[in-house]
């Protein structure tokens, strides 16, 4: 290089500008910038990734109590309703209120659908489906009885005493109809086939109120 400056008589400080010079070129082309994504396409990849995913329906079980043709547990899907669940029971009974129940409730997994019978004012307690969610599908206040009034409820609800079955509810019910509403707990022992012992295991579960 020293050679080239004496024997062309290159001025120094021409010799720093033209690497300068190259040394910027080269500094430029490592530089370029990405090519900017076209403003549809952007959107259209937003839009992607804001899809929602599908909601896909899972099966869930529900028993079904009270005022229907076939109480049980019956297995049902996420997006059914309630209506759906008593109609897999059988349907209502004659002595059911469908208006005390919200038949449009979309049902969840370990549900309680109970349905109560005309003029029953005291429906039990239905736990909830799941930690903050409600699986009760009934009517009724805040403070619900858990006792069973012997006074209203039909067949299939004094069914769910203990040692009360088909022919005991219904010889309940036919007392009542002959001889009247029963006035205390202990009359309840007058009817035919309920002794003390009967009676001891249904007294704290049953109310004349």
């Amino acid at each position: 290089m020293k050679e080239l400056i004496d024997k062309y008589k290159i001025p120094a400080g021409g010799v720093l500008a033209v690497l300068l010079f190259w040394l910027y070129g080269l500094t430029e082309e490592e530089a370029v910038p990405p090519a900017p994504v076209p403003i549809e396409e952007a959107v259209v990849m937003k839009a992607e990734e804001e899809v929602p995913a599908e909601i896909v329906p899972v099966e869930v079980a529900v028993d079904v109590k009270g005022a229907v043709e076939m109480p049980g547990i019956y297995l049902m899907t996420s997006d059914n309703r309630v209506n759906d669940a008593i109609n897999k029971a059988g349907g209502l009974t004659e002595s059911a209120d469908p208006a005390a129940v919200n038949l449009a409730q979309k049902v969840q997994d370990e549900m309680v659908i109970y349905v109560p019978a005309k003029g029953e004012e005291t429906p039990p307690v239905i736990a909830s489906a799941a930690p903050g969610g409600s699986g009760r599908a009934m009517s009724g206040g805040e403070e619900q009885s858990p006792l069973i009034n012997i006074n209203t409820a039909d067949v299939s609800r004094l069914q769910e005493l203990p040692g009360i079955g088909e022919a005991k509810a219904k010889a309940i019910i036919d007392y009542r109809e002959t001889d009247g509403p029963f006035a205390a707990s202990e009359d309840l022992k007058n009817v035919s086939g309920i002794g003390d012992k009967t009676f001891e295991k249904l007294e704290p579960l049953i109310t004349v109120k």
